[in-house]
């Protein structure tokens, strides 16, 4: 058993006790009150999972078990030379509560490597779609495909103790996560980098930085992938992927079934999709300004012109947070730091 599986084991074996006491004791309870204007809205404001992973502060942002994201981005092992750390090392903080140290991450590291294999068919899958098909449902499809080597399936067929069923679902979500980065970066380069063609990942590097590799991105790519992965990791209490992804296991299927339905959610506009919206929407900007930096006047009139419209501005403001987003500022900081030059970055930092 590898260092994260046995340190999992034992945080369950020491919650569960903690769980069984809070339904004797407190079962009868009511938490919280629903109002109707929630129930039309979609649940806003409404917790719908029981979660001690994260947390989302309306004054400080997110916090991943219990640290902050300029915690988290401090505290957990980089790679040498690296400005961003380890999307392993964020792994393990998820699971366990506790910072790994650099030993844990290198285990961690080679333990994702050994399970990246994947299936032809599910290549096939991926090619099967016409090339102007949308990446989310690529990608839902291809989780879907791998539904067969769902490890907790064949357990419960066998009769395994509901007590297990940790067990074989840390093994499939571990599986699944070390593939995604290769079918992610597959189906990028088939829609949008096809010269680039079908690149392996290469042993001696991270998850992050194999993402960026097989897309062909050079540095500082790799701590652009690092850093999306680890401040994307939130889910809210509740948001809609997570709690889709919650209430199909809650049925007991098994990962791969949860993560498809959890993608086919974060497709939407008004949730991850509103990250591909934001750039259609300042690129459209920039290409009405014929490439010339909009002044405060001009972009006052493509806002008010997009909201006149009955549209919304995608990607700017949250639900919960009063005070600025700390995952806008810090991809900010990594842009002005990295690209302060660049266009597109020069017309979002006018609103």
């Amino acid at each position: 058993m590898s260092i994260l599986k046995e340190k999992l084991y034992e945080k369950i074996q020491d919650h569960r006790p903690r769980t069984t006491k809070l339904l004797k004791e407190y079962g009868d309870k009511v938490i919280d009150q629903v109002t109707v204007a929630q129930a039309l809205g979609g649940m806003r404001g409404i917790k719908s999972l029981v979660t001690d992973i994260s947390y989302l502060d309306p004054m400080e942002g997110i916090r991943y078990r219990g640290f902050t994201l300029p915690e988290v981005l401090e505290k957990l092992p980089k790679p040498d030379g690296a400005e961003m750390p380890y999307v392993e090392g964020l792994y393990h903080l998820l699971l366990t509560g506790e910072m790994p140290t650099h030993e844990e991450v290198e285990e961690l590291i080679i333990d994702f490597n050994n399970r990246r294999g994947i299936p032809k068919y599910v290549w096939d899958v991926i090619d099967s779609f016409p090339s102007d098909s949308h990446p989310m449902a690529i990608l839902s499809a291809a989780v879907m495909s791998l539904q067969r080597e769902s490890v907790f399936n064949v357990k419960y067929k066998k009769g395994m103790s509901k007590m297990d069923y940790w067990d074989s679902t840390y093994e499939d979500s571990t599986n699944l996560l070390a593939k995604m980065p290769l079918i992610g970066a597959y189906i990028y380069n088939k829609l949008y980098n096809p010269e680039n063609g079908h690149r392996y990942p290469d042993s001696t590097l991270d998850l992050g930085a194999n993402f960026a590799y097989m897309m062909g991105k050079d540095k500082p790519y790799d701590d652009v992938s690092r850093m999306y992965f680890i401040i994307h990791a939130d889910h809210e209490s509740g948001n809609v992927s997570a709690h889709t992804g919650h209430l199909v296991a809650s049925s007991l299927s098994d990962v791969y079934y949860a993560t498809s339905a959890m993608i086919n959610g974060l497709a939407g506009p008004l949730h991850g999709l509103a990250n591909q919206e934001v750039l259609r929407w300042l690129q459209g900007l920039k290409e009405r300004m014929g490439g010339k930096i909009p002044s405060e006047e001009e972009m006052k009139k493509y806002v008010w012109g997009t909201l006149n419209r009955g549209q919304v501005i995608p990607g700017y403001g949250h639900a919960v947070l009063r005070k600025t987003d700390p995952r806008y500022t810090v991809q900010r900081e990594f842009c002005l730091k990295n690209m302060k030059d660049d266009e597109l970055f020069k017309v979002g930092s006018k609103n």
